[in-house]
């Protein structure tokens, strides 16, 4: 629902509604909250209650500088590391993204997990890797409305990151990803004008 915006940053979560929308009792639904709580996606008001969380600009464009930072890191460190199967899988699935003639958000972001957590897993440094995604968890809550016209920039640019990582190339993979976050800063800024 999150990913769906039918709840949307600073939405007050109402376990009893929630629970009767998605047809499941409040038990199964506070574990989920909490979950989503540890991965930045909800958190608490006051008592029990939850909210979605809210990112604003200045919160995502700064997530993003960090971001900018260590995610070229790890996927270099990811080189050599990752099984080449999953690389194909993961190079495959982006063609079928750039190929696409009918967008779906669900296929964008499980396209872009798919890429952003494979050479996070493969960085082979958990510390890096849970601070990476905890940033993604942040960026994905930024909302921006116009999502749909970064599936063709986000592939092309994902097939530039996989083609490196296949390559083994260390340097060109640094500086894809690079590029990459650059990207989505400057979309960010040219869609809010």
């Amino acid at each position: 629902m999150i990913r769906h915006k039918r709840l949307r940053g600073g939405d007050v979560i109402v376990e009893a509604r929630l629970a009767e929308t998605i047809g499941v009792s409040r038990t199964p639904l506070r574990e989920a909250l909490q979950r989503l709580e540890g991965e930045g996606m909800v958190e608490k008001t006051g008592g029990r209650s939850y909210c979605v969380r809210r990112v604003d600009l200045v919160e995502y464009l700064k997530s993003l500088k960090v971001r900018e930072i260590l995610e070229p890191e790890a996927a270099a460190l990811a080189v050599d590391h990752i099984p080449g199967v999953r690389l194909a899988a993961v190079r495959q699935e982006t063609l079928q993204m750039l190929e696409a003639t009918t967008y779906h958000t669900d296929a964008h972001w499980r396209s872009d997990d798919n890429l952003h957590n494979m050479f996070i897993d493969g960085s082979g440094n958990e510390v890096m890797a849970r601070i990476l995604r905890q940033l993604r968890a942040t960026t994905r809550l930024f909302e921006i409305d116009r999502l749909k016209e970064r599936l063709k920039p986000d592939s092309r640019e994902h097939l530039v990151i996989v083609d490196a990582l296949i390559a083994g190339d260390a340097g060109a993979v640094r500086e894809a990803v690079t590029i990459h976050i650059r990207s989505l800063i400057d979309f960010a800024l040219a869609a809010l004008r």
